[in-house]
């Protein structure tokens, strides 16, 4: 390939839309959902599921960006469903829209390889932002989840001193200790790169290497890890 044809394809690429794929089994918010995706800028819904199992056939078929997925769904519910795609080795990343806000059910998302979790009362322009972020490996949780989750964690939390014991945490140089800190308190790599006076792509291949090291799918993961580690606690 040459240098122009590497640039074509990287153009394409930067230019391509994010692919959605619908799952939910009230039809009538598939709808809703799709009109309101349609008109956002740079989204294309490329089908729709009315349940678990079909969310899975259709990931498989069509590999869409991200699967917009219900927790409530006939014949396979939709964390198997989660689980499912995201222990398929697929390119395709889930974004949890549902109802149900209970702590349990976020961290079972989360532990099913969920990149993302909302309410469905989430405004139309958040969602979009959303699943931009996680089409472009990042993670959301509604900002009163995530705020809930961590102050509930903050009760059994050891203490720091427990983090630099733990073996895979020493396996971490000290900048992408530094780096895991600042994923922990929610900054993202622009704000890391600012922080540090480095670059952004320094700031991605650091963090990379520290999810790699720590056995981590993406930054939801690290923000628990570093909040159960103690290495971060909430309002510091």
């Amino acid at each position: 390939m040459t240098a122009s044809d590497r640039a074509t394809a990287t153009a394409a690429a930067a230019t391509r839309p994010v692919r959605v794929l619908l799952a939910d089994d009230q039809p009538m918010l598939r709808s809703g959902l799709r009109m309101a995706l349609t008109g956002a800028e740079g989204l294309a819904v490329v089908g729709e599921a009315g349940d678990g199992v079909e969310a899975v056939d259709l990931a498989r078929r069509l590999l869409p960006d991200v699967v917009v997925m219900d927790v409530r769904l006939p014949r396979l519910d939709g964390l198997a469903a989660t689980r499912a795609i995201s222990g398929s080795g697929l390119p395709v990343r889930v974004l949890i829209l549902t109802a149900l806000d209970a702590d349990e059910q976020v961290l079972a998302a989360v532990a099913a390889g969920a990149a993302g979790y909302l309410c469905k009362d989430v405004p139309p322009a958040e969602l979009v932002s959303a699943i931009r972020a996680v089409a472009g490996g990042g993670s959301v949780v509604a900002p009163l989840i995530l705020a809930r989750l961590l102050a509930r964690l903050a009760d059994a939390l050891p203490a720091p001193a427990a983090m630099s014991a733990a073996p895979a945490l020493r396996a971490l140089t000290e900048r992408e200790r530094e780096v895991f800190t600042h994923i922990a308190k929610g900054h993202s790599n622009a704000e890391i790169a600012r922080a540090l006076t480095v670059s952004e792509t320094t700031v991605k291949t650091h963090v990379g290497h520290l999810l790699t090291k720590l056995g981590l799918r993406d930054r939801v993961q690290a923000v628990v890890l570093a909040y159960e580690a103690g290495l971060v606690r909430p309002g510091r």
